[in-house]
């Protein structure tokens, strides 16, 4: 990888999170209804994902390019945490300020969202040692390289994941059993449990990264752990496709912000799918797979056109089309970190 390509993986994270910002303020700015006091601040969440993307991408490129450093290392995991908790102080205090439905709805995903982002910061963490997977993957033995985690901190870092996915869980349970409630604690339900798929498919990146950095990434965690966030993906847009039977466009309409957060899955898929393909193996369609993410990235986006059509004959389907529109933004996020990961890892 030369500096210039260095460059314009790094900056595609930061132009998608500046897409986001930008086009979650112009449709909360742009008029006074109700649907755009959601669209808009799920929005601009989504930008703060793209800013522990970047982190990611940041942490591994400067290992790459030889120009990691310890400021580095320790900076930009704490911007990845940071961009979490900010964004989870906003959504909880959006749902606090005002008793509407847009607000708890709002509120509740911009939470979910902080754990993705905290999720993504916990990647960007496992990833100070990178430089070790290609050296393990080209060894033959399973001895421990003295540079890599140590036992316990690599359990925490894969702890820390988990945890964030089964929190997402629970919030998902404990909203979806108050549907009964009220509307909103149906949609924000099912939000949260396509938010929940995908903070477990960050559990599966974070385990392979740390155990090939620790050299214990065994033979059948190359089917197990891409198993798992392909069954997200799955589980999610299923779900999504079932809600959309919904005969009441207020609840079928969110079916489609779950089908993208499945396909945010697949998208986190083509990085587990491709540090278990290329682990002591050479596979030569390596370079093939940074396409998973430029496809998922497309699908949100023309599933995206056809809302905005469909937002015109009713105002339900006016958040998921906005939505859907950061969804892509954030694949497309995706294929620069994957893109990164197979420059690093080829074996050509």
């Amino acid at each position: 990888m030369n500096y210039g390509i260095s460059v314009l993986f790094r900056a595609i994270p930061l132009l998608m999170a500046l897409f986001c910002f930008g086009y979650g303020a112009f449709v909360l700015g742009m008029g006074t209804d109700p649907a755009r006091y959601v669209a808009g601040p799920v929005v601009m969440s989504l930008g703060m994902i793209c800013i522990a993307l970047f982190a990611t991408a940041a942490t591994i490129i400067r290992q790459i390019i030889h120009t990691y450093n310890t400021v580095a290392k320790y900076a930009l995991p704490v911007l990845g945490y940071l961009a979490a908790l900010l964004t989870f102080i906003y959504g909880w205090k959006y749902f606090s300020e005002a008793p509407t439905a847009g607000h708890f709805v709002a509120g509740h995903v911009i939470c979910g969202v902080a754990f993705i982002t905290a999720c993504v910061a916990t990647t960007a963490t496992s990833s100070t040692r990178f430089t070790l997977i290609p050296a393990n993957s080209d060894a033959t033995g399973h001895d421990t390289p003295p540079q890599a985690f140590s036992a316990i901190q690599g359990n925490i870092l894969i702890a820390v994941a988990a945890l964030l996915a089964l929190t997402a869980w629970i919030w998902t349970i404990w909203l979806l059993a108050k549907s009964d409630v009220h509307n909103a604690y149906y949609i924000a339900g099912h939000v949260m449990a396509g938010i929940s798929c995908i903070c477990t498919s960050l559990v599966a990146l974070v385990a392979t990264i740390v155990r090939q950095i620790r050299n214990s990434y065994s033979h059948p965690e190359r089917k197990w752990w891409p198993a798992v966030v392909l069954a997200m993906g799955t589980l999610g847009i299923l779900w999504g496709l079932l809600v959309t039977t919904e005969h009441n466009p207020a609840k079928s309409s969110i079916g489609y912000i779950m089908i993208g957060l499945g396909l945010v899955c697949y998208s986190i898929s083509s990085k587990v799918i491709l540090l278990a393909a290329i682990w002591r193996n050479t596979f030569k369609l390596a370079n093939r797979i940074p396409l998973i993410p430029v496809f998922t990235a497309l699908a949100c986006l023309f599933l995206s056109a056809f809302l905005f059509e469909m937002a015109g004959m009713h105002e339900a389907y006016f958040v998921p089309a906005r939505v859907l529109a950061g969804l892509g933004g954030i694949c497309f996020t995706l294929f620069s970190i994957v893109s990164i990961l197979e420059s690093g890892t080829s074996k050509g």
